[in-house]
């Protein structure tokens, strides 16, 4: 039986509930999914957008979410990504003013009310891509496949790659973006209200200024434009139904049916914020390294070519692992997608969103980033909830609405399991650990954590197993080297942090922790000129004029107590140098030296003893 649209809504296998009673029960499924997600820490990413980022303090100007990146640097930067999101920091600063500080429940809440939002929202969608658009005599839109759209509906509010995006606080950029991304597409759809022959420039107007809020919360947003290009071919029921008029009218026709004005005006207003968004990127590419995308640095096109196609399939099956309740109608789709308009806009909305994460027409810096599927899982939910119904139309009902059911409560299990991983960075990468124990920047993750933790010795082996599974890993070169240091193994620390910065010569954080390294191991003159390329590499480094500074203070106390070996106050000094180093052994010969020479020396006595105390804490915990 060929299912004709959308009389394959009458074959899914749910009851027909009215507009309100199928948005409540969306929500109540998208809020369940990711609820146990709220009371969560800041992991991952919220570090550097959240924790780190400068930008969402009342004390900084405003302004500035104009001038800098989604991680607070500053665009025109060399170590910028890029990411133009100013309205997504601008809501983390909301976040961060209402609850007077970093408090994560206030950043995962709003994350999870957005979700339902979106999910909600998408019940329109899915109505008008399936039914197309269709109004009463008073001009009020009909959904006519209220079944299909509720389904579509469910399948991505329960969706387990939405996690990232819901239960990680960086993902508030996918949730926005899609949120406008929809408001966008809805306010386009309205301009077939009056007929195609009576077209409102004004809606496709507002559909691109709300394209171009989208895009000021992710990038991502810009495919608004060319999903509603591609749309704008099928919505209108006549256009679909003789396909082939389209192409054999004449210009005219076309002009009057006004399908080229919408072309046009969606053509130029997407070149206009393309236009734009390139020059506040600075017309020039984001930096990524190797590590952060592999496959985009292979020299060989071939090469590159296989392995972004392995991208696409494990994208791909991320949205589709748990497919495999309708195996067995995949030949009949497979020939239906040829026929019926909701597969095609299915395909649509699956393909478009991802193409800025595709590596097609720039480097991105990720391999695999579910949070970038957020939007086109949306066209896999549509395409499931059509299968569904051709299920339901050949085999039996009650076999197909048990397998919808079960398909349904295992993504809810998935996604509520899912976002518990995410309530900690402990827990994040320990999972992510199980998964992938051979990625370098899982094993990198996991040091990282440790070592917050005060970890150092469970740390250093997986910040050892980073650098053996990607040699070229700076920042776990960078990280070994220096707990390394802190552990007094100076030789290796300075070998590491000399590959660091060898492979990447602008790694300014490295250049400083080199000269650190070399200071302790008294080649002063090498530890000034790595002082001088870190600051070579960033102006504005404090923590590096301050250690340029304790370099040549050390050096000129050296030199006096060369000339003078019994000045008292050379001694003390350098003794209060070294124990703002951590060099307590040395601190307290010289602090001892000092009090010799000089009992009553200002300030000096008070320093020991607490040097005394700490070396006793120490002590202690060795012992």
């Amino acid at each position: 039986m060929v299912l004709s649209e959308p009389y394959w809504d009458h074959h899914i296998p749910l009851p027909k509930l009215g507009p309100l009673h199928s948005r409540l029960v969306t929500a109540f499924v998208a809020l369940i999914c990711f609820i146990n997600s709220y009371n969560g820490d800041f992991v991952f990413d919220d570090s550097e957008a959240i924790i780190n980022n400068k930008d969402l303090n009342p004390d900084t100007p405003l302004s500035n979410i104009w001038k800098n990146d989604f991680w607070g640097s500053n665009l025109s930067s060399n170590s910028s990504h890029k990411s133009y999101r100013p309205l997504t920091v601008l809501t983390f600063r909301i976040n961060y003013l209402l609850a007077g500080g970093l408090h994560p429940i206030g950043f995962h809440v709003l994350n999870v009310a957005l979700h339902c939002v979106i999910s909600v929202l998408m019940i329109d969608v899915f109505a008008i891509l399936i039914g197309g658009l269709v109004h009463d005599g008073r001009g009020v839109k009909l959904n006519l496949s209220p079944k299909a759209s509720f389904l579509a509906a469910l399948f991505f509010a329960a969706h387990p790659v939405h996690t990232e995006s819901v239960a990680g606080i960086v993902g508030r950029a996918d949730l926005l973006c899609a949120l406008f991304f929809q408001l966008s597409f809805l306010v386009y759809c309205k301009a077939f209200q009056g007929g195609d022959k009576k077209f409102p420039v004004l809606w496709i107007f507002s559909s691109i200024l709300l394209c171009a809020v989208a895009m000021l919360c992710k990038e991502q947003g810009i495919t608004v434009l060319v999903s509603e290009n591609m749309l704008s071919l099928f919505l209108p029921k006549d256009l679909w139904t003789d396909f082939y008029f389209l192409f054999s009218t004449q210009i005219g026709g076309l002009v009057s049916s006004g399908l080229l004005m919408r072309l046009a005006l969606l053509f130029l207003g997407g070149s206009f914020l393309l236009y734009a968004r390139w020059r506040i990127m600075g017309t020039g590419p984001p930096s990524f390294t190797e590590v952060d995308n592999p496959a985009s640095f292979a020299e060989n096109v071939i090469l590159r070519i296989v392995n972004y196609n392995y991208y696409y399939s494990l994208n791909a099956w991320l949205r589709m692992c748990v497919f495999f309740f309708f195996f067995n109608v995949y030949d009949s789709v497979f020939y239906t997608l040829c026929v019926y308009r909701t597969l095609t806009f299915g395909l649509v909305l699956l393909a478009i969103p991802f193409l800025p994460a595709s590596n097609l027409f720039f480097r991105v810096g990720f391999v695999i980033a579910e949070r970038v599927l957020y939007l086109s899982s949306a066209g896999y939910c549509l395409i499931l909830a059509y299968t569904v119904g051709y299920c339901s139309c050949h085999w039996k009902k009650h076999k197909v609405c048990a397998a919808t059911l079960t398909l349904l409560c295992v993504n809810v299990a998935r996604s509520a399991q899912r976002s518990q991983h995410w309530r900690s960075e402990q827990s994040l990468f320990t999972s992510a650990l199980s998964v992938c124990p051979l990625n370098a920047k899982v094993q990198y993750n996991v040091g990282k954590n440790l070592a917050y933790r005060v970890n150092q010795s469970a740390a250093v082996k997986y910040y050892r197993e980073a650098v053996r599974l990607h040699p070229k890993y700076v920042h776990a070169m960078n990280n070994l080297g220096n707990i390394l240091k802190e552990r007094n193994e100076l030789e290796e620390a300075e070998e590491l942090l000399s590959s660091a910065v060898h492979i990447q010569p602008d790694f300014a954080a490295a250049w400083m922790n080199l000269g650190i390294v070399q200071n302790s191991l008294k080649k002063f003159d090498k530890a000034e000129q790595s002082y001088w390329n870190a600051i070579k590499f960033r102006k504005k480094y404090p923590d590096c004029y301050y250690n340029l500074g304790r370099l040549e203070s050390e050096g000129f106390f050296l030199n006096a107590l060369k000339i003078n070996p019994n000045v008292a106050s050379c001694h003390g000094n350098l003794a209060v140098l070294y124990h703002r180093w951590g060099k307590l052994d040395l601190a307290k010969r010289h602090y001892e030296l000092s009090l010799r020479l000089d009992p009553n020396a200002p300030g000096t006595k008070e320093n020991y003893n607490m040097l005394k105390r700490k070396l006793e804490q120490r002590q202690r915990t060795v012992g």
